[in-house]
């Protein structure tokens, strides 16, 4: 039987291109094609490197839950051009491999269990007083002015800062940790090898850092210490933490934790100026004084245009199915968890912002044993910073055609360049 459909049928819409500038601003579209055409669809990547793309709801969940699928970049089958070019530029050089983002249990139970109690809702919640002190520092650092980058002076350096003081980074030395997560990412826009070379500046630093704690480290912890000594007395106490295992760990976390929470934000806030009506029913809640619907807002900004657009690489272990399709042993795997999370098979009404949105159980921070470990705290900063900025710039508004604005060209995360507003300005008491 031939492959001819009827002469009266429409054609079918051509494949999309995937990857370009166009696509960047607004990959939806075709993620919707991929979605009914090709679910579990092998591209080539802008690096060269070839991958299946997972982008239905119920293939993205059994994917990201499925054990044959390591995060350990040694199962990837890879050719020779492909080498090194499935992670975070310069962690292989910088012996930062071994984080959470790269390994399988057993050590990822063990790393993990190390750093899960930093991210308790009681140790978020301990946490909330100072995000709001930073939110409300650099909200009014601009306030004034009338006009803002949102991006440049608020969704980047909060979470920046943030991680930081969790991490336990001095004051002093957390500027340079912000020109440092400035370049690693501006992807494309920064001198070349730029962010391998801030992954080795940043590498440098955390070692020594490690050191000086160590050298000082108190007999017992105090309440609420830094990640980082707890890490230096987790490993000083029997857990064989390597000092590599250490600087990885603390470095994963700083990138992990603070590009998804620049771009919570950033999309989150682009979201609400170019949906007025959400946007004022959020307004007025937050005026009441309530909390649910901010509390469900952020999970459908989540869902709607979320921070990472890819989940991070895996690499098939043996031979499997995804949706009816075979994956090889040695074959990257990515789930695209944009695509999953506007499925119609799985939301109502999937391309519609509904802050209001109960049945919500999106994908935006993954699943299974890779579940985002700081997702608390994101969702805390991504509260803290959207409601503050409502409330004390009531009429903030974009200061640029929305068609106009320039996403970031990386392939897991997705975020605005710049985001410029305009607001009255606030003369601060």
């Amino acid at each position: 039987m031939t492959d001819q459909h009827h002469p009266d049928a429409p054609a079918p819409a051509p494949a999309p291109e995937l990857f370009t500038w166009e696509f960047a601003t607004d990959p939806y579209p075709a993620y919707a094609w991929l979605r009914e055409h090709a679910p579990v669809h092998r591209t080539r990547l802008p690096s060269g490197v070839e991958a299946w793309l997972v982008t239905r709801y119920a293939d993205a969940k059994q994917a990201l839950a499925d054990q044959r699928l390591s995060k350990n970049p040694a199962h990837h089958d890879e050719p020779a051009h492909a080498k090194g070019k499935t992670g975070i530029p310069g962690e292989r050089k910088a012996e930062l491999m071994t984080h959470l983002l790269n390994i399988d249990p057993p050590d990822h139970t063990r790393l993990r269990r190390l750093v899960a109690k930093a991210f308790t809702p009681r140790r978020v919640a301990e946490f909330a007083p100072r995000v709001q002190r930073l939110t409300d520092d650099l909200i009014g650092r601009f306030a004034g002015n009338g006009s803002a980058d949102l991006i440049h002076e608020f969704a980047f350096p909060l979470p920046i800062y943030a991680i930081c003081d969790l991490l336990g980074v001095p004051p002093e030395d957390q500027d340079d940790f912000r020109d440092w997560a400035g370049m690693m990412i501006r992807h494309g826009k920064g001198p070349r090898g730029g962010v391998a070379r801030s992954v080795k500046r940043m590498r440098g630093y955390l070692a020594e850092l490690i050191h000086r704690k160590r050298e000082s480290l108190p007999a017992e912890p105090a309440p609420g210490e830094d990640l980082i000594s707890g890490l230096i007395r987790a490993s000083d106490h029997g857990e064989h933490l390597t000092e590599n295992e250490a600087a990885a760990m603390a470095f994963i976390l700083l990138f992990a934790g603070f590009e998804t929470t620049v771009n919570l934000i950033g999309n989150g806030t682009f979201a609400l100026l170019t949906h007025p009506a959400q946007r004022a029913l959020l307004q007025e809640s937050l005026a009441r004084g309530e909390q649910a619907l901010l509390e469900t807002g952020v999970e459908e900004l989540l869902r709607y245009d979320g921070p990472v657009e890819l989940a991070t690489w895996r690499f098939a272990t043996q031979p499997l199915t995804i949706g009816g399709q075979d994956i090889a042993p040695g074959d990257p795997v990515l789930v695209v968890l944009a695509a999953a999370d506007r499925d119609p098979e799985r939301f109502a009404d999937p391309d519609t912002l509904d802050l209001a949105r109960r049945d919500n159980q999106h994908l935006g921070y993954g699943h299974g044993l890779h579940y985002c470990l700081g997702a608390p705290l994101a969702r805390l900063e991504g509260r803290t910073a959207l409601a503050t900025l409502l409330t004390r710039l009531p009429d903030l508004r974009l200061a640029a055609d929305p068609a106009e604005l320039r996403w970031r060209g990386g392939l897991i995360m997705r975020g605005l360049r710049t985001l410029p507003v305009e607001f009255t300005p606030v003369r601060e008491k």
